[in-house]
């Protein structure tokens, strides 16, 4: 198991956890990947050819970033694996704010976000690409 750069291949290897099956279609459109590749540090959680969970930030400007993950239905034995290589991504990348966005319906989603530091902060009303509303949660330094 290793963390290694993202790249926009790792996507297509991604078996989604079904909290987050409605981002496959998305997922599946070269165009997005290498955006996300593109976008700013980002990595995944590989072994051999599997691909358990992809992340990364994407800068929105100086001191203020945005969190994105895409984790596997398959994660769960590697998960503080992925908790630490988040943990340290944002200390090694760091943003004043960093954002993500929990669909309301996720509860182990909004437990991560507590866990990593991030406070919610309200309702963003039809979100997802399917119109679900997500909380925002931001993470201040």
């Amino acid at each position: 198991m290793r963390i290694v750069p993202f790249e926009p291949d790792h996507l297509k290897r991604l078996l989604l956890q079904p909290s987050q099956a409605i981002m496959q279609p998305t997922m599946s459109k070269p165009e997005y990947a290498q955006s996300l590749h593109q976008a700013g540090p980002a990595y995944s959680l590989v072994d051999g050819d599997d691909v358990f969970a992809c992340m990364g930030l994407v800068p929105q400007w100086d001191n203020r970033a945005i969190a994105w993950g895409l984790i596997s239905a398959e994660s769960g034995p590697h998960f503080i694996m992925i908790h630490k290589a988040v943990h340290r991504t944002m200390r090694l990348h760091y943003y004043r704010r960093i954002e993500t966005a929990v669909a309301c319906d996720f509860t182990q989603g909004h437990r991560w976000a507590t866990m990593l530091g991030f406070e919610r902060e309200g309702r963003m009303r039809a979100y997802t690409p399917d119109g679900r509303d997500c909380d925002l949660y931001a993470r201040v330094q």
